[in-house]
């Protein structure tokens, strides 16, 4: 079991982790709890009723984050031609094509995002076990596959983040930062937890939201109650 320091362990006695909180009431408390020296990030952790290890239930996609993510996200496009030129005028930190792939190969993993051409992805697609554990691994079904790579490089850089389901059934979300207002957070809550809504597979039988918690990086997770989830614009708790 990992070892909390002093501020963590202070910070789980000034609330009931066994109480689930409504949306809004849970980002500010999220926001109270945090007390590292940098801005921290806060992320929606959510466990699914759903069996990752069978295909027709798998959760994967992207969402657009209303009110951005605070962060400098940076973005790699393995593209050649007018696709390249096209991604460097997006605002794409790296652009390359046979060059790119090597510097991968040789260990050089220095964005958070990749977006591919199509006509690249069968080199791309060696570089497996490089991205793949990483999940940078560009995919049609995220859009990071796409001859419009313009388009894609604006997206992620203001605002779009991946998710998917790990083997447990957990997805694991950035919303925004500590420093963000409680609207602005609330909003980006909202918007992932419509888009799994939207993305429940339809093989998946039971309770969908099984448990879904909030946390800063250096804080204790909240609990949101599954059936206020939705209510963002909820009074808090006096």
């Amino acid at each position: 079991m990992a070892k909390h320091g002093k501020k963590y362990t202070d910070a789980t006695r000034r609330f009931d982790r066994t109480h689930q909180h409504g949306a809004l009431e849970a980002v500010e408390l999220v926001k109270r709890l945090a007390s590292a020296k940098f801005d921290e990030t806060v992320e929606l952790s959510v466990r699914l009723g759903v069996d990752p290890r069978k295909a027709d239930q798998m959760v994967r996609g992207t969402v657009g984050l209303p009110s951005g993510t605070g962060t400098d996200v940076r973005v790699a496009v393995f593209a050649a031609g007018d696709a390249a030129a096209e991604a460097r005028d997006a605002g794409a930190d790296i652009v390359g094509a046979d060059d790119l792939i090597a510097q991968v190969e040789g260990g050089m993993l220095d964005f958070d995002v990749a977006i591919a051409t199509p006509d690249l992805m069968p080199q791309v697609g060696k570089l497996g076990r490089s991205l793949g554990p990483r999940g940078l691994m560009p995919n049609p079904k995220t859009g990071t596959v796409t001859t419009d790579v313009g388009k894609a490089v604006a997206d992620f850089k203001g605002g779009k983040v991946e998710y998917r389901t790990d083997r447990h059934g957990n997805v694991h979300v950035p919303i925004g930062k500590v420093s963000f207002d409680a609207p602005a957070l609330s909003a980006n809550l909202r918007a992932v937890l419509e888009e799994l809504e939207r993305a429940k597979p339809a093989a998946a039988k039971g309770r969908y939201f099984k448990r879904v918690t909030l946390a800063s990086t250096m804080g204790p997770g909240v609990q949101i109650d599954p059936q206020r989830m939705f209510v963002v614009d909820e009074a808090p708790a006096s």
